[in-house]
């Protein structure tokens, strides 16, 4: 399918991979995995046609097809999100529109001109190709994935343009997907998603026909979704028949290995040179010592790469503050005619461990604002506990950085004297290490400023830390630097995160934030939360069930016999026959549906067999006939797919509440 053939690349006195070969088979799903400036994104702009080998190249099969979606920089403008999404299916809507044009020509065209034939291989040769395309069933999967990656349907006719960096993003993923390519590069993905749109995209790729290229630092997507792992380490590239977390327990045996392989080696060695050492000044045995020394040289010396630096930090441990941290009442934040937060009560306590979840714009950032004291609320108050010091991280904050300072001088200016002999540590916890601490900050990349804004803040001696989207631009090695500290850490906390992985173990409570609907708070982790909200939606469905027309009730006083638990036992057979009653009539739709688009595409076939036979042509009216036909038809089962895929999805929301 496709084959990277001995491939390397240096910049200058670095080299990123030397001789790299590995083969992309159908359906397989790789993780590159390693610290950021390893490689990963270089190998999959290489692999994608933007980028040159040095040596080497890629190998692909005529009809293998690649696709990539960087991290970043992705703009689409002048056209609305759905016409956006469409340009997926170019190729088909320029074949359609070929096609409508070979349709006016043969209607035009005498059947006994030679031309009408040259015109009849034209038509056939187009109806053929778009067959391989599924164009019926275009517009209702671009709907299908535009609502997965989070867009309304209120949406799909705004403009590109009036969307952030981040909604691009989600545009461009739109069309890869669509797009269908045999080979799909995806480099860091879910950056810019919540963690319901992270769940959606997970599984829309486990289900993908094609194989799968994954830079990712959220270890649940890696571990849930991945069969192979490339590591990139210590300037070289392993290959690991696993995911992320099958090569992290390989690498370990595989190190295990080389060391006892190194010590045996050793030993064989050390025998050798005092037998050399020993017999070297007598001439009866220089044959001997010669050979010996002849066998030492041909031996292939093993050594071991150097393991990573492991690297540790520690806060500053904060001063103990007042059990109440901080207090919402009433609290109300719009923007101008848009109201984000309604009449909202919260409390946060000390030793408060809480991740901020929700989908996009329903208020995770404008909440950790109001909380960090950065903006106040349009009504309502905000109280601060007892000696309660507040750090605040954001991704704005890489843009105050002071680009005259070098990385270690804006450290310098934040420390304090109990932190002081950290710094280099803790700067090497995120990425920066040996010469990098003395570059200038005007030299950064977006990605480098922002983990120098965390690690910067994280110097503060605050007791209540506020950090929005923290992981966005760490490995998972800083990951776990973070995550180690922030378990050791004493204050409080509240984290907006969509990563699953990096906030279980350190979160006991989750405050969902939903659009329209006041935030709703849960105890326990991440994956606690989803189980929750999970159960929570199964429940609703049973009380709405309950409590439609006709469904009776008994008096909650027979709880003293058990009549609650019968009555309850009562509801729930009631609310599986109102689901029965409410499916069978659906089920009967969706195969009478299912069978018109049967029968539509049977006489589609005939009259495809018709459309391309000359001598059916010869009578131009029963042609034309058929070509309007041919047309009504594709109008037709374009509807009824759209109708049979409603018809499913509500057939899987009522047989799911079962």
């Amino acid at each position: 399918m496709l084959a990277v053939d001995r491939v390397s690349v240096a910049y200058g006195s670095r080299t990123l991979f030397r001789d790299l070969s590995f083969t992309v088979r159908p359906k397989e799903r790789w993780s590159l995995a390693g610290p950021n400036g390893a490689g990963k994104s270089t190998l999959m702009k290489i692999i994608a046609g933007i980028e040159q080998t040095d040596t080497g190249g890629i190998i692909k099969a005529k009809q293998t097809t690649v696709g990539y979606l960087p991290q970043e920089g992705v703009l689409h403008t002048g056209a609305s999100v759905i016409e956006e999404a469409a340009k997926a299916f170019d190729d088909v809507i320029q074949l359609q529109n070929e096609l409508k044009e070979v349709e006016a020509e043969l209607e035009t065209t005498n059947p006994t001109d030679p031309a009408y034939g040259d015109l009849l291989e034209v038509f056939g040769d187009l109806q053929l190709r778009l067959e391989h395309r599924d164009v019926d069933k275009m517009r209702p999967r671009i709907a299908t994935v535009l609502n997965g990656l989070g867009f309304s349907k209120s949406d799909f006719e705004r403009r590109t343009e009036e969307f952030s960096g981040g909604w691009q993003m989600r545009i461009a993923m739109a069309k890869l997907l669509l797009q269908e390519p045999s080979v799909l590069l995806l480099d860091e993905p879910t950056n810019h998603l919540d963690i319901e749109t992270v769940q959606w995209l997970e599984q829309w790729l486990r289900q993908y026909g094609g194989a799968i290229l994954l830079i990712s630092h959220d270890r649940s997507m890696l571990d849930n979704l991945t069969n192979r792992t490339l590591a990139f380490e210590n300037g070289g590239v392993q290959q690991y028949s696993g995911n992320y977390s099958f090569y992290l327990a390989e690498r370990v045996a595989r190190r295990e290995q080389a060391e006892r392989a190194l010590r045996n080696q050793t030993r064989e060695i050390e025998k050798a040179e005092k037998l050399i050492n020993r017999f070297r000044a007598k001439a009866s045995k220089a044959r001997m010592v010669q050979s010996r020394i002849k066998q030492l040289e041909k031996i292939e010396r093993i050594e071991l790469e150097q393991d990573a630096a492991s690297m540790d930090f520690h806060f500053p441990q904060p001063e103990r503050s007042g059990q109440t941290v901080m207090k919402l009442e009433k609290v109300n934040k719009q923007y101008g005619e848009k109201r984000v937060i309604s009449d909202f009560d919260f409390t946060i306590e000390r030793g408060d461990k809480i991740a901020i979840v929700g989908v996009n714009g329903a208020g995770k950032s404008t909440f950790s604002r109001l909380i960090a004291r950065i903006e106040e609320p349009t009504s309502g108050t905000i109280s601060v506990g007892l000696k309660v010091g507040i750090a605040y991280f954001s991704q704005t904050h890489a843009d105050e950085l002071d680009p005259a300072k070098t990385v270690l001088g804006t450290m310098e200016g934040n420390v304090t004297a109990a932190a002081a002999g950290n710094l280099r540590t803790l700067l090497g916890a995120f990425l920066f290490r040996g010469d990098d601490v003395f570059k200038s900050v005007s030299v950064l990349s977006g990605g480098e400023r922002g983990r120098l804004a965390l690690a910067r803040m994280l110097l503060l001696p605050a007791n209540f830390l506020i950090l929005d989207e923290p992981t966005n631009h760490l490995d998972l090695q800083s990951q776990e630097v973070l995550q180690k500290a922030l378990l050791e850490y004493t204050g409080t906390y509240a984290i907006v995160s969509h990563n699953r992985s990096f906030l279980d173990p350190i979160v006991t409570k989750v405050l969902e934030f939903i659009p329209g609907e006041k935030p709703k708070l849960y105890y326990g982790n991440v994956s606690d939360y989803l189980e929750k909200k999970k159960a929570d939606l199964a429940l609703e469905a049973e009380r709405q069930a309950a409590s439609s027309p006709g469904a009776s009730r008994r008096d909650e006083d027979d709880s003293s016999n058990g009549g609650n638990r019968k009555e309850q036992r009562r509801l729930e057979a009631k609310a599986r026959e109102e689901r029965a009653a409410k499916l069978k009539p659906l089920r009967k739709e969706f195969d009478t549906v299912e069978s018109e688009i049967s029968r539509l595409e049977e006489e589609k076939a005939v009259l495809d067999g018709k459309l391309v036979d000359p001598e059916f042509f010869k009578n131009g009216s029963d042609a034309s006939e058929a070509m309007k036909r041919y047309s009504e038809i594709e109008a037709l089962l374009e509807s009824r797919i759209v109708r049979w895929s409603d018809l499913g999805d509500k057939i899987k929301a009522l047989a799911g509440a079962e």
